[in-house]
């Protein structure tokens, strides 16, 4: 890992990267969302996951129809146990027909089991014709974007590049001009071509066709020009019909590249004419790799992988990829589905450095062409390295301590105390010295509350407001505002008490549990569900209402996850406070008197995407003040839990920008609905000096109460 976060600290220090992928991610984000309102987004997404589930369990089904029907019309189909038989099986093809020199059309297949190196060790030249592998191939480094692979390089390094190849100086400024310095260099070598290879994006059982989506001529020219053609593809890759296909082409061009249908969508059904083959007739060879495949389509949870149709869409959206690129966000393939894919088929100590390396923000999930539950998957690797492995000692201490509510509670109680010398009286660490801050010196870090809310509500019970609307809550604190921020809790007492609502605080509840597994601690994690489900069965509520957007994900979804029908009954009560406030209370403009800030949101993760909410706390904001809408609100604040601890730089890099896109607000507040945000936002304005107020939307209710 310290090697690991060398790359990472160099990699932002790289003001280019940082500028490329902060304008593509933002633009990326407005254009995919102009596309995507012309299309029924979520009910394409559910077609093609339900498809590519039905196809994972019928994969031999599926081959067997496949081989057939494309061999009826003159292919020849191989099927790979692994990448060495692929890669024995393409070379081989290679010498039976005399090849010397080779072109390729990109393919992350290609890339998945070492092809080039392996035919360049058979004495091939092997020429990728994609620009952006090209350069790469030039720049002997793998690709740092599954569809762009190039992104991470300037025109002034391409044309350090053409300059080598070339031998003349290059216009630097012009990169119209590079393109077609590409073209020239490129073009005779799909002429001296004696084998064509290219990935396949799809293959269709009903016919035995293959479909290749590109945006670049060079892919129809691999597959066209030389007199034989491979094309190498996983058993994933197999659908039943064109329909599907047809389906899967309405999603993948807008969530790769934000357009509503690439350049060439090329389908091959079977051996063409080819001028340049002895026979008139083209050789067409279909490679289809397992490398473990038939056993993914076998796991109950990892077998949604199937559904990637390889967008690149995870990596567009993740914060971390935008921080660092996609050399340090993945190995052969990139971004989320790269974390899952090298645990599956490359190298496990890659993947268990990479799989740390996420925010859990679900950005990924949220616009999975196939509705794939990317963190979920990323959270079960991590609990199978601790299963395997042995936990991390930080890891093993969590889960010692929050096993058991009373210890877990009596330690935050001893903490309370021994943090005295350093506590300020502003709710910071105020006499630490940075030395010993390390890292975590990139914003103020708050002290235990002197009073806990749950040592506060044998009081404030007696001041819960007589039920009035005939609903009966439950308040769910979590361990940040049960013993960090009681105060929220206290806000959120007085909107309720003005709406007349009954309030109960169950004392055998505890921390909900999402720490520990995202450090795959995840037996302890459903030890701590079982707890506080037990703590809320003992009385029938309407909800279950907590103010942390990150619990509330997790109760709701994370608990069944876990302990399915076990905690059915309970999730399906919990409610986030904004929702519950908005849409069940239905507060209105005379409840409030409104504040004259301006006020600005952020959106956090488990909210927003978690949850899908994303109107509510708006329209509270609207009702208690002046809202000031902000650059990117429902982007990742950095805090991520344990990712702030594992990873400050990038942490700290994250939360620059989002106080940064609050700053142009002219906000005097910011809002939010979680208190690991208020954390990590508290904190960084705090050690920016910013005259900004950080608080909780229900303290922002409460102080605006008529």
């Amino acid at each position: 890992m310290t090697d690991y976060h060398k790359e990472i600290s160099a990699a932002l220090e790289d003001s280019f990267l940082r500028r490329t992928l902060d304008k593509f991610a933002v633009e990326y984000r407005e254009s995919r969302d102009r596309v995507f309102q012309e299309v029924d987004g979520p009910a394409l997404i559910r077609r093609i996951a339900d498809t590519k589930d039905a196809a994972a369990r019928n994969l031999d089904a599926l081959y067997a129809q496949f081989k057939a029907e494309a061999e009826k019309r003159g292919a020849v189909v191989h099927l790979a146990k692994d990448a060495a038989e692929a890669r024995a099986i393409i070379a081989q093809i290679a010498a039976d027909n005399g090849v010397k020199r080779i072109v390729k059309s990109k393919s992350m297949t290609a890339e998945e089991i070492g092809l080039n190196a392996h035919l360049e060790r058979q004495g091939l030249v092997v020429d990728e014709t994609d620009l952006g592998e090209w350069i790469i191939q030039l720049r002997h480094e793998g690709p740092s974007h599954m569809v762009m692979p190039a992104i991470h390089l300037s025109r002034h390094q391409v044309a350090d590049e053409f300059e080598k190849v070339t031998g003349t100086p290059q216009d630097r400024e012009d990169i119209q001009k590079l393109v077609k310095v590409a073209r020239r260099e490129l073009r005779p070598k799909f002429h001296a071509a004696d084998m064509g290879i290219s990935g396949a994006n799809f293959c269709i059982a009903e016919t035995g066709a293959i479909t290749i989506v590109t945006n670049e001529g060079n892919g129809r020219l691999v597959n066209t020009l030389p007199p034989v053609h491979v094309a190498l593809a996983g058993l994933d890759k197999l659908v039943p019909r064109l329909d599907d296909v047809l389906n899967a082409l309405k999603v993948l061009p807008r969530n790769a590249t934000s357009q509503r249908l690439t350049s060439y969508a090329t389908f091959i059904a079977g051996a063409t004419p080819c001028a340049k083959s002895p026979t008139g007739v083209k050789k067409l060879h279909i490679v289809l790799l397992d490398n473990g495949r038939r056993a993914i389509a076998e796991d109950p949870l990892f077998s949604q992988v199937f559904r990637c149709v390889r967008c690149g869409a995870c990596a567009n959206v993740c914060p971390v990829f935008r921080m660092v690129g996609g050399h340090r966000m993945g190995h052969v393939y990139i971004g989320a589905i790269g974390l899952v894919l090298t645990w599956l088929f490359h190298d496990r100590a890659i993947a268990k450095r990479l799989c740390q390396n996420c925010l859990g923000c679900g950005s990924c999930k949220d616009v999975c062409s196939g509705g794939i539950d990317l963190p979920r998957l990323i959270g079960e690797i991590r609990a199978r390295f601790s299963r395997e492995d042995g936990s991390p000692l930080p890891a093993k201490l969590a889960a010692l301590a929050m096993r058991d509510r009373s210890i877990f509670h009596t330690l935050l109680k001893f903490m309370r105390f021994a943090q005295k010398p350093v506590a300020g009286r502003d709710g910071f660490v105020r006499h630490l010295p940075m030395a010993l801050l390390g890292a975590q010196g990139f914003k103020s870090l708050p002290v235990l509350a002197d009073r806990p809310f749950r040592a506060q509500w044998p009081v404030l019970k007696g001041t819960v407001a007589a039920n009035r609307r005939g609903l009966r809550i439950a308040l769910f604190a979590g361990c940040a505002q049960d013993f960090v921020y009681p105060e929220q809790l206290v806000a959120a007492l007085k909107v309720f008490a003005a709406a007349g609502v009954e309030v109960d605080f169950p004392m055998e509840q505890t921390c909900c549990g999402l720490p520990l597994t995202m450090l795959g601690e995840a037996e302890t994690a459903k030890n701590v569900a079982r707890q506080n489900v037990a703590a809320f069965s003992g009385a029938d509520y309407d909800a279950i209402v907590t103010l942390c957007a990150s619990c509330a994900s997790h109760l709701k979804h994370g608990y069944v996850a876990m302990l399915g029908e076990e905690a059915a009954a309970f999730a399906a009560k919990v409610t986030d406070f904004s929702s519950f406030v908005q849409g069940r209370l239905q507060l209105t403009a005379d409840a409030f008197k409104p504040l004259a800030d301006k006020v600005a949101y952020h959106a956090s993760c488990h909210l927003c995407r978690g949850l899908g909410v994303k109107e509510a706390p708006r329209a509270l904001i609207r009702l208690a003040a002046d809202y000031a809408p902000s650059p990117e609100e429902e982007s990742c604040c950095g805090f991520g839990g344990t990712f702030s601890a594992k990873f400050p730089e990038i942490s700290a890099e994250l939360l620059k920008k989002k106080l940064a896109n609050v700053a142009q607000s002219g906000a005097a507040r910011l809002v939010l609905d979680c208190p690991g945000c208020a954390m990590q936002l508290k904190g960084g304005a705090d050690k920016q000096k910013m005259n900004l107020k950080v608080q909780h939307i229900a303290e922002l209710l409460a102080e605006a109460l008529a």
